[in-house]
């Protein structure tokens, strides 16, 4: 079973990381700080980020144990499918290097995150990881890497909530940090935002071809 934990969060841990560190997490986590109502705002942000996180990684998993099991030796499709996210990773992710000049500047539904209602976040936040193709693929991957380990379903459980908590910690962290020191937090968030929007298109870009090799190469090393 140790081994079989070791693979899974060696798998995980980079995955959750691109949603993590992904400019498209964290900008509209602070952009909703700046609403007129920014604490239950930021909070009803960040409870529909990780229900969307979580239902998508529930249905990857329960996708594998249908095709799979979760309680059986890892299909070979598993392998195939790893390298379709990979490659799709790898090329999302050369196209964002390609064109990283082109999105230097924040989109305009961005600018709309800082007139959000508490109920509006909420829905916003769980609408944002279903359209966002990039939490998509790694919820995706991560649903797999879940859901064909041969774990139980309790270990599945607790792999994907662990999965779920880590990436979207960059979420949670500044909207609860907020929540208790408040406007204190305005300067530092401001300047995250800014720093964020400059990079963002290059960090995406790394990030993307870095876990797509990851996720291939586990693909094409299990055939």
């Amino acid at each position: 079973m140790s081994e079989i934990w070791r693979s899974v969060l060696t798998e995980l841990i980079p995955l959750a990381l691109v949603v993590a560190l992904s400019p498209l997490t964290i900008i509209p986590a602070v952009l909703v700080l700046h609403t007129p109502r920014p604490k239950p705002t930021g909070l009803a942000f960040m409870t529909g980020w990780l229900v969307g996180l979580a239902a998508l990684t529930a249905l990857f998993v329960a996708v594998s144990n249908l095709l799979g099991g979760l309680d059986h030796k890892p299909p070979s499709w598993a392998s195939w499918l790893r390298i379709v996210i990979g490659a799709a990773l790898i090329v999302f992710g050369v196209y964002r290097w390609a064109t990283r000049h082109k999105s230097e500047h924040m989109p305009g539904w961005m600018s709309r995150m800082s007139t959000l209602t508490p109920a509006k976040a909420g829905v916003t936040a769980v609408v944002l990881t279903v359209l966002n193709v990039k939490v998509l693929f790694i919820c995706a991957a991560a649903g797999l890497a879940i859901g064909t380990a041969g774990l139980r379903p309790a270990g599945a459980f607790v792999a994907e909530l662990w999965y779920v908590m880590f990436a979207g910690s960059t979420v949670a962290l500044p909207i609860l940090a907020y929540a208790v020191s408040g406007d204190r937090l305005d300067p530092t968030l401001e300047r995250l935002k800014d720093w964020m929007e400059r990079q963002h298109a290059t960090l995406v870009a790394v990030i993307l071809v870095v876990i797509g090799l990851l996720v291939a190469y586990k693909g094409i090393h299990a055939l």
